[in-house]
């Protein structure tokens, strides 16, 4: 085993954040490691790592064997340049070319057994030096760095002056280059774009070392992982399925179906047992014997009230059993429920766009958009961090104006939306607070719709939105999205910061969602499932005409 986690255990400020994690990464093993954001999954990688100390629990490494870790932020010696960088990754490298020049002069210098000796050495070191890609390194560094998109960064350049996404795909390169027996990756993914991606899942299909990938990314781990490990949100424990994501999506429905059942069969059980107790306990009529024997008939009476007595004793305890310990209600599926009269509309379109520019400083985002939603629309947008989505969002959700042109929203149009800041809470209400403001219906409808929903349980709605994770308030936001009725949906990377479970459920609310919808999105998975169109925001202009990457991605 290259990696054994035993029963690990962490706690920040009275809050668990493992609970009793274990599993093993083998010899050849491809391991996704999955759950919403906040469950530790980054708090894990660098336990193993020796970065974070664990409370309790332990990891053991295989002797001899490398690990190259990749962190969600990537930092190196103040100073170094990329070429430096290369160097120090290759080294492993370098040091078996320069076994095997050591090892080449011995040759000439030894005969018989020791001349055997050396021969097999010198195999072995081939082969090793080899399998790393020895012989054609120059050739590997090129490829890697273009595979990644920072083949064009001058090599003598400092590290530190990169941008943040440079860094990170950077940082990725070496990690690849230098070829560890074991890859850690912390979302991998990030700052690539598609061909970036389908490169990187090809490479990690070839390669040779064991892997454990915390990933969001639904079509990248289905590309390269064999297994995944989930933390649960609420139990802070792993369990392991075999299989790609998908194989994973299936088990958890089976499991979610069993759920329901279980549910379904515990409340009858709870109805059947109450009903029994109350009819058992008001059918206590005892019918007198004929022969007027008081004697046995004292014992018949008694007897008879005993037996009532033991049989609603017993249902109480089976019932108290159950209600200590009951099967928690599943979640209903998520729904989007509009307010939507399409009569309303008058053959008129929800939302027009019409020559919309903006502009910050010297910088220009975009110029001259124009652009109709209709009433059924489906539009994804793609495009570059930086180039404008989210700004573009904002002014169609009337959060931002744009510094020339004009938007149009039909009065007959309620819009949610859903944005990537979460500054719409206040950090010191509670979750149910932060969710309730402004919607209409009583707080019990309310508490009853959210709960419903399976985002939250009770207790996680009385802590404040401060102490919430990322993904508990984007899913906060969901929640208060869902409940608006809102007839036109402006979504910026719903899929960011949210579980696997509740991101599917997502999908399926939006695939039913019979008004327009409009988002942002980098998830290839999320666009395939969306069905619309997919518009690209590039170099300030909006292009409508753009065929769907992900089938190329």
């Amino acid at each position: 085993m290259f990696i054994t986690v035993s029963d690990i255990r962490k706690t920040y400020a009275l809050h668990p954040v493992l609970d009793g994690v274990s599993f093993s990464l083998n010899d050849g093993d491809r391991l996704g490691l999955v759950g919403a954001n906040g469950v530790g999954k980054s708090t894990l990688l660098k336990i193993i790592m020796g970065e974070v100390q664990a409370d309790a629990g332990s990891v053991t490494l295989a002797a001899g064997r490398r690990i190259g870790y990749l962190a969600q932020t990537i930092k190196y010696t103040e100073g170094k340049t990329l070429a430096d960088l290369i160097a120090e990754s290759l080294d492993a490298i370098y040091g078996l070319e320069r076994r095997l020049r050591e090892l080449e002069t011995e040759m000439s210098q030894v005969e018989g057994d020791a001349l055997d000796r050396v021969l097999a050495e010198y195999g072995e070191v081939s082969e090793h030096f080899e399998r790393l890609g020895g012989y054609e390194l120059e050739y590997r560094v090129d490829t890697v760095f273009a595979g990644l998109g920072v083949d064009r960064i001058d090599r003598e350049r400092p590290f530190a002056t990169l941008s943040g996404g440079e860094k990170t795909r950077v940082g990725l390169a070496l990690l690849l280059l230098g070829a560890p027996d074991v890859l850690l990756l912390d979302e991998p993914t990030n700052h690539l774009d598609f061909a970036m991606l389908d490169w990187l899942e090809k490479y990690l299909a070839r390669y040779r070392g064991a892997m454990l990938i915390v990933s969001h990314d639904r079509l990248f781990l289905n590309r390269t992982v064999t297994a995944i490990i989930e933390i649960d949100e609420h139990k802070r424990t792993a369990k392991r399925y075999a299989g790609n994501y998908d194989v994973y999506l299936e088990a958890r429905t089976r499991e979610l179906r069993q759920w329901q059942l279980d549910f379904e069969r515990q409340q009858e059980e709870i109805r059947e047992l109450r009903f029994d107790m109350k009819v058992t306990a008001h059918k206590n009529t005892f019918k007198a014997p004929t022969d007027g024997d008081k004697f046995v008939l004292g014992i018949k009476k008694n007897t008879h009230a005993d037996t009532i007595s033991k049989k609603v004793r017993v249902a109480e305890e089976r019932l108290k059993r159950i209600e200590a310990d009951p099967i928690p209600m599943p979640p209903e599926p998520l729904c989007f429920d509009p307010d939507f009269d399409a009569e309303a509309l008058n053959g008129r379109f929800p939302l027009l766009v019409n020559n919309v520019s903006k502009r910050y400083g010297d910088r220009l985002l975009f110029d001259d958009v124009t652009f109709t939603v209709g009433a059924k629309s489906r539009i994804v947008i793609i495009g570059e961090n930086g180039a404008g989505k989210s700004t573009l969002l904002k002014m169609l959700a009337g959060q931002e104006r744009p510094d020339r042109g004009s938007i149009t929203v039909h009065p007959a149009v309620r819009i949610g939306y859903l944005d990537q800041e979460r500054r719409a809470f206040d950090p010191r209400l509670s979750a149910f607070d932060a969710y309730r403001d402004g919607l209409p219906g009583t707080d019990q409808a309310l508490m009853s719709m959210i709960l419903r929903m399976g985002l939250f349980r009770y207790d996680d709605l009385r802590l404040e939105v401060g102490a919430l994770s990322s993904g508990q308030q984007r899913k906060l936001q969901l929640a208060r999205v869902m409940a608006a009725r809102a007839n036109l949906l402006i979504l910026d990377e719903p899929t960011n910061d949210v579980s696997f479970d509740v991101l599917e459920g997502l999908e399926d609310a939006l695939k039913d969602f019979p008004a327009p919808v409009i988002a942002v999105s980098h998830d290839r998975r999320f666009i395939e499932r969306f069905g619309g169109e997919v518009w690209a925001l590039r170099d300030g202009r909006l292009n409508q005409n753009v065929v769907a990457l992900v089938e190329t991605a």
